[in-house]
Formats: structure tokens, C-alpha cells, sequence
């Protein structure tokens, strides 16, 4: 099957995978419950919800794991559970996958280093366990995401460099602030990003969540002024979220969602997918207009 920056080099564009929280909420998980517990209890809806986005044309799909540090799964008080978690989450989506890629998904501890609530070690050695655990289970690459502070960031990148033998990528969230520009909720602007994780041998970069895809041309744009050959990643929302008597929802249609995959790509953008309110067919239509494109 090769790697993912291989098939990239190639000029291929790929297509990822959309949401999985909203999708767990849609197949039955309640608010306060554990996704990654459903890994083991409900493993056949998590083998649904990779498989659908599979069939929707993606060449990629994620692992229920994105909150399997020992960090989010103490909330749950599962923490000592990690390593079985994230293994199983890998090996659900590998069968999903076939010879497509699987991305070890990985998401913030919740911890803020300069708060002096963790030590930069602690967070290493979480994140160590549980990139270990997810390429025991299969996952071709390992994707670190929605972060926002760059040294979590840098640390999750140093542990998937130094203990596995994975592909990495990193993408931040990024929200407009009101002068234009982009920034994470820490202050980190995309080319500080580059600037920072590039170094660090970090394979693919790029944002999820946070924005639109409309929203995302800006942050690929400003990523490619700071570096043109770095692989660019974007998981966008299915447009920005809409609060309505209690229910958060994101209104972008799947035909509205194609209707900026032009533009992202000729901003310079490699893999594109969905990150929240993101269904199987917004990835199909992503698919169309790649294909078409191409």
C-alpha cells in the first residue's frame, strides 16, 4: 500500500473521512458516556460508522480514539484502560479500511502545560502509550488533532516520531479573530505552526474543526506563503455552528461543502475530509469534485 506522502508525490488528491463524535451521538451515545468504550461494547457501530465513509469514496478513514489518552479516559475513571481502547479502536478501523489508510486518531489531554497542571513528561508518556497502542492495532498513520497550544502539540508529534514507525500528522483549530487573521484558542497563528512542527519532522500539516471549509481556504493559503511543500491536511466542519433551543447544529449541506473543494484546492491543499457535522455524504460529494477535478 505504500504511504501516504507517497501517493501525494504522485499528485494524487486524497479524500478522509467526516465527523465521528456527532455520528456517535446520531448512533446511540449519550452525552457523558465514553466513546472509546464503545470500541469494546459496541464495536460493530464503530465499524459501521469507518465503513460508511469508506464506501462514500474516502481513502482514509480515522479510529474511535481521538480522547483515549489517559488523561480524557481518567474523566470516565477508565484511564488504566488506554492501551485496550486505542489498540481495538485501530483494529476496528483496519478491518473497516482494507488496503486503504487508517489515521490513528489522537486529540488534546484537556491539560494546560503552562498552567503547571502536567509536566511536559506526563503528557509525553501518555501520548507514547497511546500511539503504541494504536499502531499495535494497524493504523498506517498517526493524526494528531484539534490541538491548540504548540507545545502539546510538539511533545504528541516528538512521542509518534520516536515510537513508532507511522506517518505523522498534525493539525491545530484555528478561529478568526477580529482583525482577519487566524489564531488557535493559545494564540498560535498557522505559519507559527509550520514554523514550529516542521522542525520536528512532522510528515503532514494542517487545521480540523473550528471553521467551514470556506473558512479553511484562508488557513491554506497562509500555509503554503510559509512553506510550499510541506502535505496540507484539512478536516472542515460542516459549516460554522448553528445553536438552536439547545442543539448544536452545522448547516452546510453536502452540495454547499463541494462547492469550495475548488478553491481549497487550488489554495494547495492535499487531503481533504470532514471534521464536525460532517456525514458519509459530504464525503461522497468531496469525492465527485476531487474526481472530476482531477
Amino acid at each position: 500500500m505504500g504511504k501516504i506522502t507517497e501517493k501525494l508525490k504522485e499528485g494524487k488528491i486524497l479524500v478522509s473521512d467526516g465527523a465521528w463524535g456527532t455520528f456517535l451521538h446520531a448512533k446511540g451515545l449519550q452525552s457523558g458516556q465514553c466513546p472509546e468504550l464503545w470500541n469494546i461494547e459496541h464495536p460493530d457501530v464503530v465499524f459501521d460508522i469507518a465503513k460508511s465513509y469508506l464506501e462514500a469514496g474516502a481513502d482514509m478513514v480515522e479510529t474511535n480514539s481521538f480522547g483515549g489518552s489517559s488523561f480524557k479516559l481518567a474523566h470516565y475513571g477508565l484511564e488504566l484502560r488506554a492501551s485496550e481502547f486505542n489498540q481495538a479502536a485501530a483494529a476496528i478501523s483496519r478491518q473497516a479500511a482494507g488496503d486503504k489508510f487508517v489515521l490513528g486518531s489522537v486529540g488534546p489531554t484537556g491539560k494546560i502545560l503552562m498552567m503547571g497542571e502536567v509536566t511536559a513528561e506526563e503528557v509525553y508518556n501518555s501520548f507514547k502509550e497511546q500511539v503504541i497502542a494504536l499502531e499495535r492495532g494497524g493504523v498506517d498513520a498517526i493524526i494528531i488533532e484539534t490541538m491548540t497550544d504548540i507545545d502539546e502539540a510538539r511533545i504528541a508529534v516528538k512521542a509518534a516520531k520516536e515510537n513508532t514507525s507511522c506517518e505523522v500528522i498534525c493539525t491545530m483549530t484555528f478561529q478568526k479573530t477580529p482583525d482577519g487573521e487566524f489564531r488557535s484558542m493559545m494564540g498560535v497563528s498557522p505559519t507559527e505552526m509550520v514554523l514550529e512542527l516542521v522542525p520536528e519532522g512532522v510528515d503532514i500539516i494542517g487545521a480540523n474543526c473550528g471553521n467551514g471549509i470556506e473558512g479553511m481556504i484562508q488557513i491554506v493559503n497562509e500555509i503554503r506563503l510559509c512553506n510550499s511543500r510541506i502535505p496540507v491536511l484539512v478536516h472542515a466542519n460542516a459549516g460554522m455552528p448553528v445553536y438552536d433551543q439547545g442543539v448544536t447544529l452545522f448547516p452546510e449541506t453536502p452540495e454547499q461543502t463541494a462547492g469550495f473543494i475548488g478553491a481549497i484546492l487550488k489554495a494547495g491543499v492535499n487531503i481533504i475530509g470532514g471534521c464536525c457535522g460532517t456525514t458519509p455524504e459530504h464525503i461522497r460529494q468531496i469525492y465527485r469534485v476531487v474526481n472530476e477535478i482531477k
